[in-house]
């Protein structure tokens, strides 16, 4: 997984050790080591001030765009969509008291008319963590407060817009390209499941916004890594010495701890996030394995794990569990929240070695597992994994239909008014990438290109395990944890198609037409669905036209 073809790379890494410089302008051992680490284009991705400038300002500008597609009117509809009849009220009780409380029966449209002090003294039975309510309930404390629907959304609304621009750089920094960084952002701001998810108040945002930084931080840990593996491989070399059988450590990387941290708030949101810190782990072991092996160290497999394996062993999976853990602060502070107290009540039960609160932590989380593992009640919008990749059986989260006259529909109206939050991402990009994926795959194995692996490991994490799953009721619109990922797999087939035209420039402007041709007509799709993934007001035969299949419905 280098960023040259082998053998080349291993036969320019072994020249790069074997050789002490002798000529005045013979490049040290360093920077050859460098070119094979990292790759030509890698070492020149920012080395002039305008790729810098236009990187950032390209980056700016489509993450406006995303500002503008999700903040715009964010209040529609006024009322609580899908599951934010959970998550809102829990969201709101827990930032008052500290744990999420029961309400009485019926609350929503009381909720919605602004009576939110309603909540009782009693806390409810709740089986998310809590560091996604706790960000819904600052943004309901920054926007103005539970009666507004816009404040719900805030913390969602930002988040999404994040993600957008962590995208475009994630994208560049991966690529080496500073224009399929802005193609792979202006993907992201146009996509419908980005968009629906960043304009409700759900949990699954965060997921996929904390997955997200981790696997930025584990790329910036990579390139840091590899030069710090050629800087002190290269000094070995340049002094007359060997690397031999194993090579330099390379002591504490902070973006790994960094990533750590950020894998232990997509737990402490969704459990969900422990199979992307399982996959992520995996990922930058790899990474440095291929590194050492590249470096020419004799025992690469063996110096690799002992080497970076076991310390990102220790790094990241701790590291996560005191995050996920201590983001339960408020439960461990407040004696009335949920099973806080069952030790105390139910002595000799549970692990009794344990100090009472950890014991109850522990049975609430035991009892948390049995429900996620067991739910099968039906839903009309369960949908099964294998749909998932080409948005089969997406979820309604709000729908409604006006005769002329009656609600907002005009009593002029030609016809019925429909309005509609389907979170349903843009078709022709999840069609094309479930194309991609089988594509990318070939390319991994065959050109041996570590990116591939990179561009897939998320949605290998955020999709693969839920077929485990198959009898539970699960929903498609648990693919925004992976979204960026499906976005990264198809601009992964252009950047591959570009980077081919270097041998055959004949033919790059016919790639570069095909990539703005595909990126134009994904944009114009996501111009006709976008009032159906954000309550706009539309006539029911606009929407009937534009919901095609029978399974969208």
């Amino acid at each position: 997984m280098t960023d040259v073809p082998r053998p080349a790379g291993e036969d320019l890494a072994r020249g790069a050790l074997a050789t002490t410089p002798t000529a005045a302008d013979e490049p040290p051992t360093r920077d050859r080591l460098l070119r094979v680490l990292l790759g030509r284009r890698r070492l020149a991705l920012g080395a002039t001030l305008h790729d810098r400038r236009w990187g950032w300002a390209g980056a700016l500008a489509v993450t406006l765009l995303a500002a503008v597609l999700r903040a715009w009117d964010l209040g529609r509809p006024h009322a609580l969509v899908f599951d934010e009849t959970y998550y809102v009220k829990d969201a709101w009780t827990l930032g008052r008291l500290g744990f999420e409380a029961q309400w009485p029966d019926d609350p929503d449209p009381a909720f919605v008319a602004g009576d939110v002090t309603s909540y009782l003294d009693r806390a409810a039975y709740v089986v998310h963590p809590q560091v996604g309510k706790w960000l819904i309930a600052l943004g309901m404390d920054l926007g103005g407060g539970a009666t507004s629907s816009a404040a719900w959304r805030l913390a969602s609304c930002v988040a999404g817009v994040l993600a957008v621009l962590l995208v475009t750089r994630i994208a560049r920094r991966l690529f080496a390209s500073t224009a399929m960084g802005l193609v792979a952002g202006l993907l992201m701001a146009v996509d419908g499941e980005a968009i629906v998810h960043s304009r409700t108040a759900l949990l699954d945002q965060f997921l996929m916004l904390f997955v997200l930084v981790a696997f930025g931080c584990l790329l910036l840990d990579r390139d840091w890594a590899r030069r710090r593996l050629a800087e002190r491989v290269g000094a070995i070399v340049d002094a007359g010495g060997s690397v031999g059988r194993y090579g330099p450590r390379l002591g504490l990387r902070w973006w790994r701890l960094a990533a750590g941290v950020a894998l232990g708030l997509a737990c402490g949101t969704k459990w969900s996030g422990v199979y992307f810190l399982a996959a992520f782990g995996l990922l930058t072991v790899a990474w440095d394995l291929a590194a050492r092996r590249a470096a020419g160290v004799g025992r690469w497999w063996e110096d690799g794990l002992l080497a970076d394996g076991v310390p990102a062993f220790v790094q990241m999976v701790p590291t996560a569990l005191v995050v996920y853990v201590a983001s339960w602060w408020s439960w461990f502070a407040t004696p009335g929240a949920y099973f806080r107290q069952w030790a105390a009540d139910n002595p000799g039960q549970g692990v009794t070695w344990l100090p009472d609160a950890l014991s109850s932590f522990v049975h609430y989380h035991v009892e948390m597992w049995k429900f996620h593992t067991t739910l099968d009640s039906e839903h009309a919008y369960a949908a099964n994994p294998f749909g998932w990749i080409i948005q089969w059986r997406p979820t309604s989260f709000f729908w409604e239909k006006h005769a002329p006259g009656e609600g907002t529909c005009p009593a002029t109206a030609a016809g019925d008014c429909v309005q509609a939050i389907t979170s349903l991402g843009n078709p022709l990009l999840w069609w094309l990438a479930a194309l991609a994926i089988v594509v990318v795959a070939y390319l991994g194995i065959t050109r041996r290109d570590w990116r591939a692996l990179a561009v897939l490991s998320g949605t290998i994490a955020g999709w693969l395990p839920w077929f485990q799953y198959l009898g539970r009721t699960v929903f498609t619109f648990y693919t925004i944890a992976f979204t960026p990922w499906v976005i990264l797999t198809l601009v992964y087939v252009g950047v591959v198609a570009l980077e081919e035209t270097e041998r055959r420039p004949r033919g790059r402007a016919a790639v570069v037409g095909a990539i703005v041709g595909v990126v134009t007509a994904i944009c114009v799709v996501s111009a006709i669905f976008y009032p159906l993934w954000t309550g706009l007001q539309v006539p029911y035969d606009y929407w009937r036209e534009v919901v095609r299949l029978r399974s969208w419905v």
